[in-house]
């Protein structure tokens, strides 16, 4: 039997998610890894991608312009600022884009929930780290006992924020409560970052706090075994997303402890909140890849 033949994808940016996704994108099934585009042509990224035998473009999004037919579909991990940019220009070109900057152009996706929803989508949001890590939560509370607040503190290493995450601070917060009362159903969300300097480096840990508009010991069984089934979908493509202690309970208010740790492809295994983002966004693309006939 013939071998399908992988989906092309591309790389927009070749810092330290850029690079990570690609370590994880050589490992697909579904997707080729066939061209990453930056602009510094002596990033570390693009040296990489170069010696995986990958064509690299280091003008930007220009440099792609020439060459579109290299990719089908294109992960950006620039910028909020410059996916804008990025996205005209896909578009124009007929591209899929799957968005892990906090730009929020397309709807919000998180694999474990709502993917088939925006299958035929020509651009997709990863959210956040912190969307990714603490949605699939609240959806799965929200489903049982009516999530009516939630509130996340999403704690990384200071060592694992980079440029772009630093820049991107406001938009993390505001695109990642949007994300709880869009996809996780929360009638309020509020988000708050931590980026701690403490050495060694710790891992990235999410405290979720929920208010529910019904609660009984019935109702904290159910939240029990509804988080547990949830953290067991996401370790499918996120092994290290883990429950860090059991759920605590207080009448009308959950709260749930999670860690990330990353599998150390390219950035330390502190670095979960990257390497949460690539990992559910190569789950996504695996997803285009293997329903959408192009």
């Amino acid at each position: 039997m013939e071998e399908k033949r992988k989906v092309p994808c591309g790389i927009i940016g070749s810092g330290n998610i850029g690079t990570d996704l690609l370590e994880k994108l050589k490992r697909s099934k579904v997707l080729e890894p066939t061209v990453m585009i930056g602009i510094d042509p002596q990033s570390d990224g693009l040296q990489r991608a170069k010696q995986k035998g990958l064509t690299t473009i280091d003008n930007g999004i220009e440099g792609f312009k020439a060459q579109p037919d290299l990719a089908d579909i294109l992960f950006d991990a620039t910028s909020a600022k410059a996916h804008i940019q990025n996205n005209k220009v896909l578009q124009e070109l007929g591209k899929t884009v799957i968005d892990l900057t906090p730009a929020a152009i397309g709807p919000y996706v998180v694999p474990v929930i709502n993917i088939d929803d925006h299958i035929q989508e020509s651009n997709v949001n990863m959210v956040t780290c912190g969307g990714q890590s603490t949605v699939p939560i609240v959806s799965a509370l929200n489903k049982v006992a009516d999530v009516a607040y939630a509130e996340i503190v999403s704690t990384i290493s200071s060592k694992s924020a980079g440029p772009g995450t630093r820049q991107n601070i406001d938009e993390f917060t505001q695109t990642t409560a949007k994300a709880l009362e869009e996809v996780g159903g929360a009638d309020k969300g509020k988000v708050i970052i931590i980026l701690n300097p403490a050495e060694p480096p710790i891992m990235m840990r999410n405290t979720i706090h929920v208010m529910i508009k019904k609660y009984n010991e019935e109702i904290y069984e159910q939240i029990r075994t509804t988080v547990t089934n949830m953290v067991e979908q996401v370790q499918q493509y996120v092994p290290g997303y883990t429950l860090s202690a059991e759920p605590y309970f207080n009448e009308d208010r959950v709260t749930i402890f999670l860690q990330v740790t990353g599998l150390g492809d390219y950035l330390p295994e502190y670095a979960g909140n990257l390497d949460i983002m690539t990992s559910a966004a190569v789950r996504v693309g695996e997803e285009f890849g293997q329903r959408n006939d192009r």
